[in-house]
């Protein structure tokens, strides 16, 4: 168990909201550990990621969470042990230590808990994806590892796509993959709809995947948690899909931040019932 308080923090842009300073503050009172959490936004510190991330390394930071637009951009600064993580191109957990940072991404390992916990061993099928950036990149390997047949992505900016699309090619998973023309293209035969776009986002308002496409799919996905219930998970609830929300991504990734943080099991039950809690208090 570690020793003396334990510091982390989040770095990204429009993260006010965020709930990972709660998640891991209780994560610690549970293991009984003293853990303070910064949310950390370069822009309005005035400061460059690069500088932000060089004071976190350089100040007692025992790891920091990555998030959007940073994920990619972080990982020129790792070492990234694990060949599929290197393979994704993108991180959201950095520990500090002796020998430099290290990179993970436990938005890959997070999605596939998130998905077993809502659908069991039931495969994905075919998955048309909206984004191909880096919270795109985990998702994609999570559903590569789950069994996913073919996956078809869509993104408004297609060079961000076909690193994604070589990435899977080169680590060797056997599903089909394909960059589509358009959202509607991508979902003309898809079991599953999954936005990773900041779209539906707390400042980032809509959706990338419009209402007149859904209703034929079996189940979907919002990468985004903030708020919960964003307008396309809305509208997939009432076109009778089965959804997984952005939430149980947080919150399956932050258990999996927290053991590498502190190579401690949280009880997960007692955490999302003190997060419940909290949450029910505010309310």
């Amino acid at each position: 168990m570690p020793s003396g308080a334990v510091r982390l923090g989040l770095i990204g842009d429009n993260i006010a909201r965020s709930q990972s300073p709660r998640l891991h503050e209780l994560a610690g009172r549970l293991c009984g550990l003293e853990v303070t959490y910064e949310r950390l936004v370069p822009a309005d510190m005035g400061r460059s990621f690069e500088a932000v991330f060089e004071t976190c390394r350089g100040e007692g930071f025992r790891g920091i969470n990555i998030t959007y637009p940073y994920k990619e951009k972080v990982t020129n600064y790792l070492t990234v042990p694990d060949r599929a993580i290197a393979a994704i191109g993108a991180c959201n957990t950095v520990l500090f230590g002796k020998g430099g940072p290290t990179g993970y991404n436990t938005d890959y390992t997070g999605f596939m808990a998130a998905f077993r916990a809502a659908f069991g061993n039931a495969p994905p099928g075919k998955v048309a994806m909206a984004g191909g950036g880096g919270v795109g990149k985990a998702v994609a390997f999570g559903l590569a590892g789950l069994g996913c047949q073919e996956l078809v992505v869509y993104d408004t900016s297609p060079e961000r796509v076909t690193p994604l699309l070589d990435a899977l090619g080169q680590a060797g998973f056997s599903l089909e993959v394909r960059m589509a023309s358009s959202i509607e293209e991508a979902a003309e035969e898809a079991d599953g709809l999954v936005n990773c776009t900041p779209l539906g986002m707390v400042g980032y308002p809509g959706s990338a995947i419009p209402a007149s496409i859904i209703g034929k799919q079996r189940w979907a996905f919002d990468a985004v948690y903030t708020p919960v219930d964003t307008e396309f998970l809305n509208e997939c609830r009432r076109a009778g899909l089965e959804v997984v929300s952005g939430y149980e991504l947080f919150f399956h990734q932050g258990v999996d931040a927290f053991r590498l943080f502190t190579g401690i099991e949280v009880d997960t039950a007692k955490l999302r019932r003190e997060l419940r809690r909290c949450e029910e208090m505010e309310a």
